[in-house]
């Protein structure tokens, strides 16, 4: 009686028939076919979606993301204490049915003429912080203005009218509030504009002024805020954290001589937008900045106010340093004192210089005429 042989050809598993010595494949699974099954298993199985390590990477990206931001507000702060840096005194009251916003430093018995300090766009009061220290250690009391629809009063400019001339109306109206009859008014920027307004229709507040890298005629709006204009909706609409980086680069890069120190200074200025409201804060003040407000207060400011008038602005300041003679001319001013290395936030980069200029004013506002 015969037995099953076993036959091996070419790699692959025979079995031999023991009458007709024919050879048949196994039916059982080879190495391969067993590699193929597993493929079309895998294949048929439902994909899991990698949802985990979005999530961890996700994580991991606002982690870093969130240290980064704390790096950036520590460096800021010892940024600001290698100069000497006013604290944030702030204070608010309800002024015609607004809530109007300041910071105060100084003494305040006794100073018959203080210093009222206006910003620009996108300041507020903080943006006097190293010229505050040098006027408050001279005598004189701070006063430090947020002008309305600004800083942290974004909300209270909304749906309200915050141009230029508004501005001088909303100041006029805090400063009699306050009892301020006669000051020394520092105008930065927009803030510049305002005391320009001020001169114009309430003549009677000002003992003294000093402009300080501002808007005059039609030397503004600068592009960038001319962009913001030109897509004003896009700005109103779009996300705090999606506005911010076009923030930083614009101030850091074209308003200060030392781009670290402009980061610093933004990081701080960026707070107030960095809100739900922020963006349309941001916009409402874009669409309230108009050449034409500037060049009809300098029709109405035709005639020299009779108070002592300084200008001092950085040379390499985009707002063109020509408007500043010219509007030096028509106030009957020194000629403009320059800042050879100075950009556009001089307050920030050159606290002393800004600092002297406003006690040499201040000083001649307090000297008798002679006879």
């Amino acid at each position: 009686m015969s037995t099953g042989r076993h036959c091996v050809s070419a790699g692959a598993d025979y079995a031999q028939d023991s009458k007709t010595h024919s050879c048949t494949a196994r039916t059982g699974p080879t190495e391969s076919g067993a590699h193929m099954d597993r493929e079309r298993f895998d294949d048929d199985r439902p994909r899991r979606p990698r949802y985990g390590r979005w999530l961890v990477a996700g994580t991991a990206a606002w982690m870093a993301w969130t240290s980064w931001q704390k790096h950036q507000a520590l460096r800021a702060r010892r940024s600001d204490s290698l100069t000497p840096t006013a604290p944030e005194l702030s204070h608010s009251a309800l002024v015609n049915d607004l809530v109007m916003r300041w910071e105060a430093h100084g003494d305040s018995d006794g100073d018959e003429l203080p210093v009222i300090m206006i910003h620009g766009i996108p300041t507020g009061p903080r943006l006097w912080r190293h010229v505050i220290p040098h006027l408050v250690n001279g005598g004189s009391r701070c006063l430090a203005w947020e002008m309305v629809g600004y800083g942290w009063s974004i909300d209270e400019g909304l749906g309200r009218d915050i141009s230029i001339p508004a501005q001088a109306d909303y100041l006029a109206a805090w400063l009699q509030s306050q009892g301020i009859e006669r000051a020394i008014f520092v105008g930065h920027d927009v803030g510049g504009g305002v005391v320009q307004a001020l001169l114009a229709a309430h003549p009677e507040y000002c003992a003294g002024a000093v402009l300080v890298d501002s808007v005059a005629f039609d030397n503004w709006p600068v592009p960038a805020m001319q962009w913001g204009q030109r897509f004003n909706r896009l700005v109103a609409t779009t996300p705090p954290a999606l506005l911010r980086p076009g923030f930083m680069h614009c101030l850091a890069k074209y308003g200060h001589a030392d781009e670290q120190r402009g980061q610093d200074a933004a990081l701080l200025h960026w707070s107030p937008y960095n809100q739900a409201t922020g963006p349309a804060g941001l916009a409402n003040q874009l669409r309230h900045l108009d050449a034409r407000d500037t060049l009809a207060v300098a029709d109405r400011l035709s005639t020299t106010p009779d108070c002592p008038i300084g200008l001092i602005w950085g040379e390499h300041d985009l707002l063109d340093i020509a408007a500043g003679e010219r509007l030096g001319q028509l106030l009957g001013a020194a000629p403009v004192r320059r800042i050879p290395d100075g950009y556009h936030f001089t307050p920030e980069d050159h606290p002393e210089i800004i600092a002297d200029e406003i006690n040499g004013i201040r000083q001649r506002a307090l000297t008798p005429p002679e006879e």
